[in-house]
């Protein structure tokens, strides 16, 4: 709880003390048991002007609770800002005071200066609610905030250490960083292993291993042991910095709900005013005036009622504050949304875009078959000998797979487009695609499985193929399930050729696939996506790649894969996966979903009751403290409702 919030509520309960003994006293003396207090008391009490003393008391329980709403309201009205809740409050308990000085000295009996106290009373109570509320919901985001780094270790060519701030480290500087430290760089490890706590930047509980040549990201904490590492980035274009920035920019971003809400109370509080000076002077003119004032506070009461319980708090809070919980409880689970228009949009969105290398799939090639198995081993020396000096993906795996020293007395020619060729006397050794087999006249075996094939030979002759796949990500699978079944649709746009696009497509079950696609390529078929969605469809695109920038820029919603996602794709975004899981996608889904119904959950009940109330209230069948309920009430109610929002599970 922050001080502010503990000020508030030890206000409020103070108040409340004296209200409760102010209150109890009135009602004793109502009761008549006044030999309960001593003679004099009890005389001055009860006489044709002891109800000042009654007004003195609750006005200042009034002043001290409610001094913060009427020095805001004054402030507006001077600003030009004459209708909000403030105004309301102030106008509604001031006028209940007048009618109390009224009946206190026509009938000896005050009515309204409890209920006016009460109506601040409750009204300070929402905002402690709301407040505490906010306070829980920024906590979460406002928990990213402490990834910032203060200052970095530099290792200096002397080998000494240069404490400085994190701005003033150049790309390729050397830090090193404590247990207990935050990193503040992102870069490589080149020395020393640790565990890293990981959770500030993407929620997940469990440290995370790492060792010499592992990335690491600026904002996570090393745990166990020091670290060198090798800097990548600029502090100012670091995961740290651009999180930060994300964190500090997504409050600006207001959904088209909060947007009406605010227009809504624009235009709905100075209705509400003129509607309860039609209370208050129409009905009484009507029936014929006949210098009764009774019958004018009757009506003035029932306008001052209905102007506490039109107050808009309970729609102007509850709303704002359903789309904070959401984005609160979304960093909780490592997923970073950009503002509630993108949150309140993505719960509309029906149609999911994905990248496939590096978003559905590993991006870690690897090799799926030999054939034939009896010659495993030759095939696998023969492939590393002939990729050797390659740094290609395909020629990693195959190396990888190896795992002996490869014979480096072979001469290497490409022949591109086709594979390498390698000599050493009179071997030759051919290793790439079926065109090279077709180049040499070397007879095989046409193979049509998914992945990429590498075809062996040597000395013109077959000696058997490797294939090579894609790994497809485990979550991948259960990911695309969920969205068939929430009846969205699914498509994969990929730069792979067709036949492992249609088998990455039917092993996850997507609805369509297109691929050979170049990246402008990517950007035409999207616009193609969008140009033929009806008007109630929204496009998400999801991609981690710095060529998958444009089409999310392009998109209704842009997915990036933050974890090891580019920059580029990063800042295009609207929504940012830090977990780098498909799962989170699945979680951010019923996030908005979850976030948007609480969200119509609370403008429903609330102008429902609200209205019943004022109807009630404009009639005579609702007093003050309905009234009160119908304000106050139905804003904690709301309130409480839309923390549901600010949730670990969904």
């Amino acid at each position: 709880m922050t001080k502010k919030q503990r000020k508030l509520l030890k206000k409020i309960i103070i108040s409340s003390i004296l209200f409760l003994i102010v209150t109890i006293t009135n009602l004793i003396l109502e009761k008549g048991f006044n030999n309960l207090f001593p003679y004099g008391l009890s005389s001055i009490i009860n006489n044709d002007y002891g109800w000042i003393l009654t007004f003195a008391l609750y006005f200042l329980i009034y002043v001290y609770i409610g001094f913060n709403v009427l020095k805001k309201s004054f402030i507006n009205i001077i600003h030009g800002q004459v209708f909000d809740e403030n105004f309301l409050m102030a106008v509604a308990t001031l006028g209940a005071f007048g009618l109390g000085i009224y009946t206190g000295i026509n009938y000896h009996r005050p009515e309204g200066f409890d209920e006016a106290c009460a109506v601040l009373l409750f009204y300070q109570v929402g905002e402690w609610f709301q407040s505490y509320a906010a306070g829980k919901s920024r906590k979460n985001i406002s928990e990213l905030m402490d990834i910032r780094p203060d200052y970095a270790n530099l290792i200096k060519d002397d080998g000494s250490i240069d404490v400085i701030d994190p701005n003033e480290v150049s790309v390729g500087s050397i830090i090193l960083v404590k247990p207990g430290e935050k990193i503040p760089l992102d870069g490589v490890i080149i020395k020393g292993n640790s565990t890293l706590d990981t959770s500030k930047l993407t929620g997940e509980s469990l440290p995370r291993e790492v060792i010499e040549g592992s990335e690491v990201l600026s904002g996570t904490i090393n745990l166990t042991k020091s670290i060198e590492i090798k800097t990548s980035k600029e502090f100012s274009n670091s995961t740290v910095t651009k999180i930060l920035e994300l964190v500090e920019n997504a409050s600006n971003q207001k959904s088209k709900s909060e947007t009406f809400i605010n227009k809504f109370a624009k235009y709905y509080t100075p209705i509400v005013v003129v509607l309860a000076l039609i209370v208050a002077i129409v009905p009484p003119l009507i029936n014929g005036f006949n210098g009764n004032w009774s019958t004018f506070s009757l009506w003035i009461y029932r306008a001052l009622s209905f102007l506490v319980v039109s107050c808009p708090c309970a729609l102007v809070i509850s709303v704002p504050l359903s789309f904070f919980a959401g984005l609160g409880g979304a960093s909780r689970n490592g997923i970073l949304i950009k503002g509630s228009i993108h949150l309140e949009r993505f719960n509309k969105t029906n149609i999911f875009v994905f990248d496939k290398t590096g978003t559905l799939t590993k991006g870690n090639f690897k090799i799926k078959e030999i054939y034939p198995i009896d010659k495993k081993d030759e095939i696998l020396e023969l492939a590393a000998i002939a990729e050797k000096d390659s740094n290609h993906p395909i020629a990693l795996s195959i190396k990888a797979e190896y795992k002996k020293e490869i014979p480096s007395n072979y001469q290497l020619e490409d022949i591109s487009g086709m594979g390498i060729k390698a000599n050493l006397g009179n071997d030759i050794i051919l290793c790439g695609n079926n065109k090279l087999m077709d180049k040499y006249n070397i007879k095989y075996p046409v193979n049509n499985s998914y992945g990429t094939i590498v075809y062996v030979a040597k000395n013109n002759v077959f000696i058997g193929f490797i294939t090579i796949s894609d790994e497809v990500k485990p979550e991948a699978k259960e990911t695309v399930e969920y969205l068939n079944k929430i009846g969205a649709k699914t498509i994969m746009l990929t730069g792979d050729n067709d036949n492992i696009a249609k088998n990455v497509s039917e092993e996850l079950n997507i609805t369509e696939f297109k691929s050979n696609l170049l990246p402008q390529d990517k950007v035409k078929e999207l616009d193609n996506i969008i140009n033929n969605k009806s008007k109630d469809e929204f496009v998400a695109f999801i991609g981690d790649g710095i060529n998958d920038a444009p089409v999310i820029m392009k998109s209704d919603i842009g997915i990036a894969m933050g974890g090891v996602g580019s920059d580029a794709a990063i800042e295009a975004s609207d929504i940012v996966l830090m977990h780098d899981d498909l799962e989170s996608l699945i979680c951010a889904k019923k996030v908005a979903k979850k976030t948007m119904r609480i969200v119509y959950e609370n403008i429903v009940f609330a102008i429902c009751v609200k209205v019943l109330i004022l109807i009630l209230a404009a009639l005579g069948y609702a007093n003050m403290w309905i009234s009160v309920f119908g304000d106050v009430g139905v804003a904690i109610i709301a309130i409480l409702n839309a923390m549901r929002a600010n949730s670990k599970k969904y």
